[in-house]
Order: C-alpha cells, then structure tokens, then sequence
C-alpha cells in the first residue's frame, strides 16, 4: 500500500518476483538465527527435549535454504550448499557443548572450525552467485562470531544481552541476504522478471 501511494519513493513493485526473494531470504536467514538461539539456549540450560525441538527446526530451515537454492542453482548446488550450511551449526553446537562444559580448549577448536568454515563456505557462494568472496568472507565471519557472542551471554546468565545480541546477528543477515539476492536476481533475469 505504502508503495502504491508513494511511486516516488519506492521504485519497482513489491510483488515482484525479485522483491519476494529479497522478503524470503532475509526472513529464512533470520529465523536461523532465532532458531540457532533458541536451541542453544536450550542446550546451555539443559533443557535436552526444548533443544531436540529447536534443532530440528533449526535443520527444517536449512533443508529449505537448501531446496530453495538448488531451484535456481541446480540441485548439486543445493546439495552442497546443504551440507556446507549444516556443517557450520554442527561447529556451533561444538562451541555450545564445550561451553556448557567448561572446556577451553574445545570453545578454541570449535572457534577455528568457525573461522575456517567462513573461508570454505565464501569460496563455494562466490563461486556460485559472483559475490566477492572477500564480501563474503567478511560477512560470514561477523554471522558466525555474533553467533558464538550470543552464547557466551547466554552461558553467563545475561538474558537481555543475549537477546541483544540475537537480536542484533539477526538484523545482520539482511546484510548477506540482499546481495545474495540481487545477485541471483542478475544471474537468473529470466526467473524474476514480472
């Protein structure tokens, strides 16, 4: 309604094609980040039955990032985006574990697993969508280390911090979602075109 009213101010329409996978990226790439939270505060409470429910809702949302990319970037594509995206949680629930156990040196181990993922998974969307892949390096870097900040606010009891901080890694994921989609956008004109 709001762009129908003011054309001047908003170019293009807000049910095209390409302003749904804009809507639809950034809404699947944040409720990653709510999932995320939410499993791992579970797994730090010891909460074992909200953090099995989490977590499969969690992986649901990637089964679908997933099949949505594979739509459009083949399905080998959407297989190995799948397998990639999955192995960053599984370093995330490493550091979750280690931290609910005190254990420095596999909080470290978890950490470096993140970072190195950054660089893999960077290689493999540059690869795939023409996004420098120090963009995305850099982006990737802030997604995962906010995600690691998140658990270690809700490990030291600080609730409203760690919703913050959830909060604030979920606002972030505009920033890989919008140029992920222009970016298909420009490579597919085909499939988002009204």
């Amino acid at each position: 309604g709001s762009a129908t009213q003011m054309p001047e101010m908003f170019d293009g329409s807000s049910e095209a094609p390409a302003s749904s996978l804009r809507a639809y990226l950034n809404t699947m790439f944040s409720e990653h980040v709510y999932l995320a939270g939410a499993a791992s505060g579970a797994a730090l409470d010891g909460r074992s039955d909200d953090f099995e429910a989490a977590a499969a809702q969690l992986d649901a949302n990637s089964v679908e990032l997933s099949a949505s990319f594979g739509e459009v970037y083949g399905a080998e594509a959407g297989e190995a985006f799948l397998e990639q995206w999955r192995a960053h949680i599984v370093l995330l629930v490493d550091y979750v574990t280690a931290t609910a156990g005190a254990d420095t040196a596999g909080q470290e181990a978890a950490v470096n697993g993140l970072v190195a993922y950054v660089g893999t998974f960077a290689t493999f969307m540059s690869d795939a969508t023409g996004i420098p892949q120090e963009a995305l390096a850099s982006l990737l870097e802030d997604h995962v280390l906010g995600l690691k900040d998140m658990v270690d606010l809700q490990a030291a009891g600080d609730l409203t911090g760690a919703y913050a901080a959830m909060q604030l890694a979920a606002m972030h994921m505009q920033m890989i979602a919008d140029p992920f989609a222009e970016a298909t956008v420009q490579m597919f004109p085909d499939l988002f075109t009204e």
